[in-house]
């Protein structure tokens, strides 16, 4: 036998080996696979998730073992991990009787939609309205983020089709009597609103709904009563107490309002859902209203951790991060509302060297009439008199504060009006008040005088 014909059989038996251990890889792998399936049929999650694993690592290429990790994930409660699996799958995955795809779908569906990636979650849906065109649930899920994002044409659409393939869906019309009566038909809505209660007296998401239209219908106590009924279905308990917080701020009952804040943030099992961040947002409102800046901070790192960009969040953290720095200015927003006018009175004397004359307290802050010259007799000569406008709001002052202080000042008999403010002037204001007799005092230059009377 010559050298070549070695070669060549040492070759071809190379070739057979490697088809060899190419077939059985094959032959074993679906049945590793398989023995993920029965270990999560049978509840044996740590041990599929071992074995999940272990496949991942011997072919991170296998998309049918990042399929089987993510569910064993899932059942795991690791639903961040599962996320991350499903998403391989979704992006790698060849779908057929071992990858069924509509049961993959509305896994990683509801996993968008936990972790608030709306557009995601609703991608997935449009699929299954494809994959399972007279599915009713499919539709009701797309109609609700459409709704959620405020596109109500879209939504409306979506509800319509829910109805066409489930008539008797009670959410559905609920949310279809609201898009109507937002739409300013009246009539249709309450059709609508009528037919769902009238389907399931006992369905208390009906009541979220009624209670959406009494409160945007001004009719506050309609509206907090419909919510309190709606806390009854745990899937609409933490929105319901949300509205009916928004509805004691409207009603400027803010201890009502901080406490259905808190029950709201207290309902959610683990903390990230949007409506807890919603609810958390709402919460360091009522606290910067009621001058609470350390709660209301806390709340804002809070929501931050989970979501760096939920709406202006980082702007207000940003805009109190020098409040722990600057003592006389922190004091000037937190404190009790004797000692806060004190602080005025001090700010006017010593900052500002005039004689406060009348001090006032006031719902926005504190308001004082003053004569210049702090240390001499104001009744021995005729001295000009100013008033001055302490605020500690949480926006920037409107042009209708200044509007305000026109009118003041000169029906006290004063020459100048002041306006001192935490938060800053609209541009309009400043515009408003250039030329006039009215001195604004932002941020800054607060600071300034608070140092200086402390």
């Amino acid at each position: 036998m010559s050298i070549v014909q070695i070669v060549a059989m040492i070759f071809l038996a190379a070739i057979v080996a490697l088809l060899f251990v190419f077939a059985v890889k094959n032959m074993t792998a679906p049945k590793k696979i398989e023995g993920v399936a029965r270990l999560l049929k049978q509840g044996k999650i740590p041990a599929a998730i071992k074995l999940s694993k272990s496949l991942v690592q011997k072919d991170p290429k296998d998309y049918l073992a990042h399929y089987y990790l993510g569910r064993s994930y899932l059942a795991d409660g690791k639903n961040e991990l599962a996320l991350m699996e499903m998403k391989y799958v979704d992006e790698n995955g060849l779908f057929d009787n071992r990858l069924p795809e509509t049961q993959f779908r509305k896994s990683i569906a509801a996993l968008y939609k936990k972790f608030n990636q709306p557009e995601e979650a609703l991608k997935q849906y449009l699929l299954l309205t494809k994959l399972e065109p007279t599915v009713a649930d499919n539709y009701f899920q797309a109609a609700q983020i459409y709704d959620s994002n405020g596109r109500y044409n879209e939504a409306l659409g979506f509800y319509d089709k829910t109805l066409k393939f489930d008539k008797k869906n009670v959410k559905a019309h609920a949310a279809t009597g609201l898009l109507l009566y937002r739409a300013k038909q009246i009539n249709e809505a309450k059709r609508e609103i009528d037919t769902a209660i009238k389907l399931s007296p006992d369905n208390y998401s009906t009541y979220y709904y009624l209670g959406k239209i009494l409160k945007d219908s001004k009719d506050l106590p309609g509206a907090i009563k419909a919510f309190e009924r709606a806390q009854r279905d745990a899937e609409y308990r933490q929105k319901a107490l949300i509205e009916m917080g928004s509805c004691y701020m409207m009603g400027n009952s803010i201890d009502n309002a901080m406490n259905c804040y808190e029950r709201a943030i207290s309902a959610s099992k683990d903390g990230t859902t949007n409506e807890t961040l919603y609810a958390r947002y709402f919460l360091a409102a009522c606290f910067e209203k009621t001058h609470k800046i350390e709660k209301a901070i806390e709340q804002w790192e809070a929501i931050s951790a989970r979501q760096k960009n939920f709406r202006d969040v980082g702007q207000k953290l940003a805009e109190y991060r020098d409040l722990q720095a600057n003592d006389s200015l922190k004091e000037y927003l937190t404190s009790a509302e004797a000692e806060f006018i004190e602080i005025c009175k001090n700010a006017c004397e010593k900052g500002m060297t005039c004689h406060a004359q009348q001090v006032e307290s006031k719902k926005w802050g504190c308001q004082i009439v003053a004569t210049e010259g702090a240390n001499s007799d104001w009744r021995s000569v005729r001295k000009q008199s100013f008033l001055m406008s302490f605020y500690r709001n949480a926006e920037p002052l409107e042009d209708g504060v200044v509007l305000k202080m026109m009118e003041e000042y000169k029906s006290k008999g004063c020459t100048k009006g002041y306006i001192f403010s935490s938060s800053g002037f609209t541009n309009s204001a400043q515009k408003l008040a250039e030329n006039r007799p009215i001195e604004l005092y932002g941020k800054t230059e607060l600071e300034k005088i608070l140092d200086k009377s402390s």
